[in-house]
């Protein structure tokens, strides 16, 4: 088991440690707000699941039908805890709206209120920790897990001020219209989650830097060859693949040619030890002549 795997593992551990806090939590005090934070404690136990069965899945060497490798269930896990969070939201909005309509007792007891207190910190370590080591490993589905818990310790702090209001005021339907409150911003990150997964999924481009990264160290490296042209980006999971064609000499021997690309690849692996090149040799007579220029 990989450091990526043990950290989506300790995910669900640490779920359901904070499923269990909150929800004892609301069934001390029996606040709206409370709830809310407890069901979308649900969603982060499933979505953590999810995460770990995709960088699993992810880390398994390629296959005869999946040459390429399985690095892209990482990005179904984030759209799946995406589509996740959009369903706890709406599941808080329905509580909140029925707790409106029929407004019911709020039981603020220390107790109640410590254990979210003490869940929400959890949460944030937790969070900080996923954001630190899924950019580390390059793994969306940390990253995305990191996002989810984000929201919850947002969500976290928005009840504890909602419930410090209805201590303050007496007024009773503060809880349930913060909690309303709580389920839009947890639809917002839903809709955030699942739209940038997406991207993933579609082979969307390096960003325009590391394009540029790329670029300039093909013109640092291809002494022997004329240019490049055609330079094209994509990510799956931790890996970034990049091909592109090199012009040459029509007269320049296989093996300097060949020469060049082993230099290049080397160079740009050097960089990024997770970038798959594949170069296209071509002639400069059957050449576009309109790409990169060799240093």
């Amino acid at each position: 088991m990989d450091q990526a795997q043990r950290i989506a593992l300790g995910s669900i551990v640490v779920g359901v440690l904070v499923l269990a806090l909150k929800t004892a939590a609301f069934l001390l005090t029996g606040s709206v707000a409370l709830y809310s934070d407890a069901a979308e404690s649900v969603v982060n136990v499933a979505a953590a699941v999810a995460a770990f069965l995709a960088v699993r899945l992810a880390s398994t060497p390629p296959d005869r039908n999946h040459p390429y490798g399985h690095h892209k269930a990482e990005y179904v896990s984030a759209v799946i805890e995406g589509a996740l969070i959009i369903v706890a939201a709406i599941a808080i909005l329905n509580e909140a709206w029925g707790a409106i309509l029929r407004p019911r007792e709020v039981s603020l007891t220390p107790l109640g209120v410590g254990a979210n207190v003490a869940a929400s910190a959890i949460n944030g370590v937790w969070c900080w920790l996923l954001f630190r080591q899924g950019r580390a490993l390059r793994s969306p589905a940390l990253v995305a897990d990191g996002r989810h818990l984000l929201s919850d310790v947002v969500s976290s702090a928005g009840v504890l001020i909602a419930l410090g209001a209805v201590a303050a005021t007496g007024i009773a339907w503060l809880d349930p219209a913060i909690a309303c409150l709580v389920a839009l911003n947890v639809l917002w990150s839903g809709m955030g989650l699942v739209r940038s997964s997406v991207g993933g999924l579609m082979d969307e481009a390096a960003p325009a830097e590391t394009l540029e990264r790329i670029k300039r160290t093909i013109a640092r490296n291809a002494d022997g060859a004329i240019e490049a042209h055609d330079v094209r980006t994509r990510h799956a999971g931790r890996l970034t693949f990049v091909d592109f064609h090199l012009v040459v000499s029509g007269d320049m021997r296989v093996s300097a040619a060949h020469d060049i690309c082993d230099r290049i690849e080397k160079a740009l692996q050097g960089e990024d030890s997770d970038m798959i090149v594949t170069i296209h040799v071509e002639p400069d007579d059957k050449a576009k002549h309109a790409g990169i220029v060799v240093l």
